[in-house]
């Protein structure tokens, strides 16, 4: 019989939760409640380690490098959800910060059988992409212990790429393999073993910080304002003109005319409106400056 004092802290169970099939259902969802309102105070903990990873991750990106994301599970799926929002947020090219899940597309919406134990396909995913020293690559287990994630990062560290692990789990192996390891510990789930719950949130709130910060840090926000964003549709596309409007003092015909001259892009709007420029000029201007909005406007 196993010794549950062995088994990573994710998947043992928590006694206060050991009748919850004979409890009203309110009941229920107070406890869970209980249980995420943790979550936040154990990511507090690890914020040392995040802004350290972040960092690491922004200055390689500043290079020309990517940002790779490899999990397995759940763990894959929240890594391809905080990629595939990249674009549309912060405008940025899809291979720029990737997601890479054991067992490929079909795994995003079904379980794929043994996928999350193969070594040799993490491994693969990286050498098939090419990682090479300018790239981050962020391995995401809630155990800590996922084999194809494992062998995922010792293939970037082979290719001398920034390693970083994020796991829910202390002294996990992947900690071990990355160079900035981040371990926010979440203790037992409510449901024992389905990391979606507690360790699932978790790595939502620290992949949240990854990829925002990560963009901040790259001049790809005006304040606090997605300037990068993609217009894609009749909401983004007002607030688009709400943005050039805040930041120009333009009014909603001269904001809207110029976005339009500028397909759509809202900092080259601005920068037509506040240096009277027409699209070319203020898409050289911004080049000039490094695609930064804010050194462009004082420029």
């Amino acid at each position: 019989m196993t010794d549950p004092l062995s088994e990573p802290s994710t998947e043992q169970s928590d006694p206060r939760y050991s009748q919850i099939d004979r409890l009203p259902t309110l009941e229920i969802a107070r406890l869970m409640n209980e249980a995420d309102a943790g979550v936040p105070a154990a990511v507090a903990l690890a914020l040392p380690a995040i802004s350290d990873a972040i960092d690491a991750i922004a200055d390689r990106m500043g290079g020309g490098g990517r940002l790779l994301y490899v999990g397995a599970g759940t763990s894959g799926r929240l890594a391809v959800l905080d990629a595939s929002e990249c674009p549309p947020t912060f405008g940025t090219d899809p291979e720029l910060v990737q997601g890479i899940i054991a067992g490929g597309r079909e795994a995003l919406t079904r379980s794929v059988e043994g996928a999350e134990d193969d070594a040799d396909a993490g491994a693969a995913a990286l050498a098939e992409l090419e990682v090479g020293p300018l790239d981050s690559v962020v391995g995401v287990s809630a155990s800590g212990r996922a084999p194809f994630v494992l062998g995922a990062l010792a293939e970037a560290g082979r290719r001398e790429a920034l390693t970083v692990s994020l796991s829910c789990n202390e002294d996990a192996p992947l900690s071990a393999a990355a160079q900035h390891p981040i371990e926010v510990v979440v203790g037992p789930e409510v449901v024992t073993g389905s990391t979606r719950l507690k360790a699932g949130t978790a790595q939502k709130l620290v992949l949240n910080m990854i990829s925002t910060i990560s963009m901040v840090r790259l001049g790809r926000t005006y304040g606090n304002k997605m300037i990068e964003m993609s217009a894609m549709n009749s909401k983004l596309a007002s607030r688009a003109v709400r943005m050039v409007r805040d930041i120009t003092g333009a009014g909603p015909e001269e904001a809207g005319r110029a976005l339009a001259e500028a397909g759509g892009q809202a900092k080259v709007a601005v920068l037509m409106i506040r240096h009277n420029l027409d699209a070319e000029g203020a898409r050289a201007l911004l080049r000039s400056h490094g695609e930064r909005l804010s050194d462009a406007l004082s420029g």
